[in-house]
Order: C-alpha cells, then structure tokens, then sequence
C-alpha cells in the first residue's frame, strides 16, 4: 500500500510533466468537480473553469519554448509546495509559487502566484 506521501508526489510529478506538455486532459485527470485553484484574481472552481484556467496558462508558456525549472519542491503528507521560474520568448518569471492540498489521488486544492515580467 502506498503511503499518503508518496501518492501525493506521484500526483504532483503528474501534474507537472501534463503541465509540460500542455496536455490538458492530462491536467484535467488531476482534478474533481469539487477541486478550487487560488490566484491572486480570485477562486476558480470546478473542472469547467479549472480547465479554462489552464487552457490560458498554456498559451503563456507554450510547451516547445518553455523553460521551467522547479527551484523547491516540498511534499509532505497531502500536502506539496513548488517555487518555480520560467522563461519563454515573450515572458520572464522570475518566482512562481504554487501549492497543493491532494486527497484520493486528486488536487483538492490549489494556490498559485506568479509574478509575470513581458520582454
């Protein structure tokens, strides 16, 4: 049996290789209908938005001309925490954040900030 921990890495190693690839089914399998992202312009709930909210992420950081590399990565538990930058041809982001409350193999909830610098 797996323990809660490592269920919550897999869950995030997941998320992070759809993110990736800008697969949005592959986001999507991480979440329920119950499932809330946190941004500093509000709450986004339920799969439809969640989707709509990754659908928009992804043509900030188009999967074959991004850089991202995650600086931390704390999971413990159900719970996990990422520090991120990224860089495309059009963006910098010198900090992102996000973090994650994961139950039954799918994000529960879900903060994110990033600070966007346009080249």
């Amino acid at each position: 049996m797996e323990t809660l921990q490592v269920t919550s890495q897999a869950i995030l190693e997941h998320h992070l290789e759809a993110f990736g690839k800008n697969d949005i089914d592959g986001i999507m399998e991480d979440y329920t209908e119950q499932s809330e992202v946190w941004t500093p312009e509000g709450a986004i709930r339920g799969r439809e938005d969640i989707r709509s909210f990754f659908s928009f992420a992804f043509t900030l950081f188009p999967k074959d001309s991004t850089r991202l590399k995650i600086k931390q990565m704390i999971v413990n538990k159900n719970k996990a925490y990422i520090v991120w930058t990224a860089e495309t041809a059009t963006t910098n982001v010198p900090i992102g954040t996000d973090s994650f409350e994961i139950k039954e193999g799918k994000i529960l909830w879900q903060s994110a900030a990033i600070q966007i610098i346009q080249k």
